[in-house]
C-alpha cells in the first residue's frame, strides 16, 4: 500500500509503454477513472474528487472551481509490468483542440460513456478525432450505479451512432443501486466488489471462475455472451477463426482464454472492432479491469507505424505537441518521442524554425508535478525546460547533419515513391488547428501598461495555437462594418483650408520626393477617415477613392496634410449617408429529431434564417445564417436547450444591411456603451 516514486521510474522496454488518451463528452466520468487509476496503480494516497476540487489532473483552479477540465493534463504511471502514460482530455466543445493535439501523438485512446446516456453530442466529436488519427480504441461504459443506467441501449448507440463494431468483453452483474460488479467474458471470470461503506475504496474484489452453483439467469446470459464474443472476432480475425475450425471445430466454448484474448487484440488494433467494459468509477468497481484491457489490448508505440520514423532509424525525432507557461521554469514543452533518446543539457535542432536550441532539463509528466531525469526513450511523452523557439508542431531532432541524412534515406526512398504518386518528408505532421470563431479587442488602460499586455499575449498564443493576436488601434471597430449608399460629387479644395468637401488628386508639376510624401500623407488620411467610419466608428467597405488636384502650401508638414484629409473625408462621408453592414455566420447544427423545434425557436429568436434541414443518419443537420452579434454564449445555450445532444459549427459567411428597427437598437446599445 505504499505510495510509489516517481523517481523510482525507469525506461521500460517500448513494449511495455502505452501512451493513451481519456475522451469522452462532459461529465461523463473521464477525470474520476483517471484518478481511480492513479489510486489503485499505487501514485495517490487518496481517492480524488472532482466536486471537491482534489483531483490530480484537474489542478487549474478555473477547472476545480468549475468541476471541469479545460486543459490536458499528462500524467505517468505503472500498473504491473506496463508504464502507461495517460493524458486526460476536456469533454467541452470549446476545448477541443486539447483533444486534437492528445490524439495526435497518442497511441489508443479509452472512451468513456455514461451508461444511462450512450453515445452524447461530443463523443461523436471526439470519436471522429480519433478516427482521423487512426487511434485504437477501447470503450468504457462508466456510471452503472445510475437507476436509468442502460448497458445493451448503450452498446446499440455505439454501433448505431458511432458506425462502430462494439465487442463485448464484459457483461455487468446488477444495475443501479443493486450493481455489484462484471462477467469477464474471455476469461470467464466473475469480479465482484461487494456492497461496502461509501468510504470503501474499492481496491480489494472477490474474483473467481463462472460455475453453475452461481445464479441460473447469470449463467446463462453468460454463455450466450460469451458464444456470442468468439463468433464475432471469428468473423473479424481469419487466424482465429482458422484455429476454431482446426482445433476446436467440435466445442468453440473450449478455446484457451489467451487465444481468444490475443485475436481480440489484433481487432482492436486493426481498428474492426472496439472492446466494450463497464463499471463504476465513482462506486471504485471495474477500474482496475479497465486497466488490464488498456495494456492487453491497446498498441504499444512500436505497433504503431510511422513511415518517417524509419529514416531517423536511432537519431532522435520528437514531436512537440503541446506548450504551456511555468513562472518559475519558463516554457515547457511538451515532446512525444518517436525514435532516438532524449537527454538534459544537450542541444537539438528545430526542423520548422531551422534554429537550435539547449534544453536544459527532462522532466517526466505528472499533472502539475514534475520529476527531473537523466534520459528518456523511443515511446515516452517527455517534458522539457529551455525550449524558448518551439512551438506546437515542431520536429525536434538531435541535428541539422541528423535531419540531412534523413532527408537523403527519404529521398532514396522517395524515388519508389514518386512512381506511385507519394510524397516524402522528413518533418512530422504537427497538430491541426482550427481556424478561431470568436473575436474580441483588449485595450490596455493606459499606454505605459502596453509593453506589459505583450509578454502574457505572446506566452498565451504558444500555449493555444488557436489564439490569433494582432495589433490594430481600431480593432474595436471591427464588429461592425459600414458602407457608403451615395456616390461623392465635391470640388477641389486647398488643403490647407479646416474645412470643406473635396476630390482629392495630384497635379502633374508635382513631382520627385515631395510628390512621394504629399500623395502618402494623403492616402493615410484617406485609409484613416474609411477605417474610422462615419457612424459610431464603424469600418467603411467597398469604397475606392481616386486623388488628383492636390494643392499644398510651402512649409505643411505630411501630417498635417494627412490629418485635415482624414478631416475633410469624414464630413463628405456624412453627408454622403449610407448603410450599417453586420457580420453573417453560416450555421449548421447537428441535432436529435426530439430537439428540432425547440433550436428552430430559438434561432427564429436570434433573427436566424433556415436554409435547409437535412438528415444524417439518425440527427437532423440544420443550415442557417444568423448574425454574429446574437450568437455569442451559443454553445452554452444549445448544450441546455437539448441537453447536451447536439453540436455545431460557426463560419464567417457575409456581410448584409441591417433593417432599420435592428440598427436603430443596436446604435443605441452602442451609444450607451461608448
Amino acid at each position: 500500500d505504499d505510495v510509489k516514486s516517481l523517481r523510482a521510474v525507469i525506461s521500460p522496454d517500448i513494449s511495455r509503454i502505452r501512451n493513451i488518451g481519456i475522451m469522452a463528452h462532459i461529465d461523463a466520468g473521464k477525470t474520476t477513472t483517471t484518478e481511480r487509476m492513479l489510486y489503485y496503480s499505487g501514485y495517490t494516497r487518496a481517492l480524488g474528487d472532482v466536486d471537491d476540487g482534489d483531483t490530480v489532473t484537474d489542478f487549474m483552479a478555473q477547472e476545480r472551481e468549475r468541476g471541469i477540465t479545460i486543459q490536458s493534463a499528462a500524467v505517468t504511471f505503472d500498473w504491473k509490468s506496463y508504464r502507461i502514460n495517460l493524458i486526460d482530455t476536456p469533454g467541452h466543445v470549446d476545448f477541443t483542440l486539447e483533444v486534437e493535439r492528445a490524439l495526435r501523438v497518442l497511441d489508443g485512446a479509452v472512451a468513456v460513456f455514461d451508461a444511462s446516456a450512450g453515445v452524447e453530442a461530443q463523443t461523436l466529436t471526439v470519436w471522429r478525432q480519433a478516427e482521423k488519427h487512426h487511434v485504437p480504441c477501447v470503450c468504457f461504459l462508466n456510471k452503472m450505479d445510475k437507476p436509468t443506467a442502460n448497458f445493451s441501449l448503450s452498446v446499440e448507440s455505439i454501433r448505431w451512432k458511432l458506425k462502430a463494431n462494439p465487442v463485448l468483453l464484459q457483461i455487468p452483474v446488477g444495475s443501479g443501486k443493486n450493481f455489484l460488479g462484471v462477467v469477464d467474458l474471455v476469461t470467464n471470470q466473475k469480479l465482484l466488489w461487494k456492497q461496502g461503506s461509501l468510504r470503501d475504496d474499492g481496491r480489494m474484489f472477490d474474483s473467481s471462475l463462472m460455475d453453475q452453483t452461481d445464479e441460473a439467469k447469470l449463467v446463462k446470459e453468460v454463455k450466450r455472451a460469451r458464444m456470442a464474443l468468439i463468433e464475432q472476432v471469428a468473423d473479424l480475425d481469419d487466424e482465429f477463426a482458422e484455429l476454431l475450425l482446426t482445433d476446436f471445430s467440435d466445442n468453440f466454448d473450449a478455446v484457451p482464454s489467451s487465444k481468444l484474448q490475443e485475436a481480440v487484440r489484433r481487432v482492436t488494433l486493426a481498428r474492426k472492432g472496439v472492446p466494450v467494459l463497464c463499471g463504476s468509477s465513482l462506486r471504485n468497481k471495474g477500474v482496475q479491469p479497465l486497466l488490464d484491457a488498456i495494456t492487453a489490448y491497446l498498441p504499444a508505440p512500436d505497433e504503431r507505424h510511422h513511415d518517417l520514423v524509419r529514416w531517423y532509424q536511432d537519431d532522435l525525432c520528437a514531436l512537440a505537441f503541446k506548450v504551456v507557461h511555468d513562472k518559475q521554469r519558463g516554457p515547457l514543452v511538451f515532446l512525444r518521442i518517436y525514435s532516438g533518446c532524449l537527454k538534459p543539457q544537450t542541444a537539438v535542432h528545430n526542423i520548422n524554425r531551422n534554429s537550435t536550441e539547449r534544453m536544459s532539463r527532462l522532466l517526466v509528466p505528472f499533472a502539475d508535478q514534475h520529476v527531473e531525469i537523466p534520459s528518456m526513450t523511443a515511446g515516452n511523452i517527455a517534458l522539457t525546460v529551455g525550449l524558448k523557439q518551439t512551438v506546437t508542431g515542431d520536429t525536434i531532432v538531435s541535428s541539422k547533419a541528423s535531419a540531412a541524412a534523413a532527408a537523403r534515406r527519404a529521398h532514396s526512398d522517395g524515388v519508389a515513391a514518386k512512381k506511385r504518386g507519394e510524397l516524402t518528408s522528413v518533418v512530422l505532421s504537427g497538430v491541426e488547428v482550427p481556424d478561431p470563431v470568436f473575436f474580441c479587442t483588449i485595450e490596455p488602460p493606459t499606454m505605459a501598461k502596453q509593453k506589459i499586455l505583450k509578454m502574457p499575449s505572446s506566452c498565451l498564443q504558444r500555449e493555444d495555437p488557436s489564439l490569433k493576436v494582432r495589433v490594430d488601434r481600431d480593432s474595436v471597430q471591427l464588429e461592425m462594418r459600414h458602407i457608403v449608399t451615395k456616390e461623392l460629387a465635391v470640388a477641389p479644395m486647398d488643403i490647407t483650408s479646416a474645412g470643406g468637401v473635396c476630390e482629392f488628386a495630384f497635379t502633374e508639376e508635382m513631382e520627385g520626393l515631395l510628390l512621394a510624401e504629399v500623395k502618402e500623407a494623403v492616402e493615410n488620411g484617406v485609409h484613416s477617415s474609411y477605417l474610422q467610419g462615419p457612424v459610431l466608428g464603424y469600418p467603411l467597405m467597398g469604397v475606392s477613392s481616386l486623388i488628383r488636384n492636390v494643392r499644398t502650401e510651402p512649409g505643411t508638414s505630411p501630417a498635417m496634410v494627412s490629418a485635415c484629409v482624414s478631416r475633410c473625408m469624414t464630413k463628405a462621408l456624412r453627408l454622403a449617408g449610407g448603410q450599417i453592414l453586420e457580420p453573417m455566420m453560416s450555421l449548421e447544427v447537428t441535432v436529435e429529431e426530439e430537439h428540432l423545434s425547440v433550436v428552430l425557436g430559438d434561432l427564429a429568436q436570434r433573427r436566424g434564417t433556415v436554409r435547409d434541414i437535412q438528415s444524417r443518419h439518425n440527427n437532423k443537420v440544420l443550415l442557417a445564417n444568423v448574425p454574429l452579434a446574437e450568437m455569442m454564449g451559443y454553445s452554452t445555450i444549445l448544450r441546455t436547450l437539448t441537453s447536451g445532444n447536439a453540436t455545431f459549427s460557426l463560419e464567417l459567411d457575409t456581410y448584409e444591411a441591417m433593417n432599420p428597427q435592428d440598427q436603430n437598437t443596436l446604435l443605441k446599445r452602442m451609444s450607451g456603451l461608448l
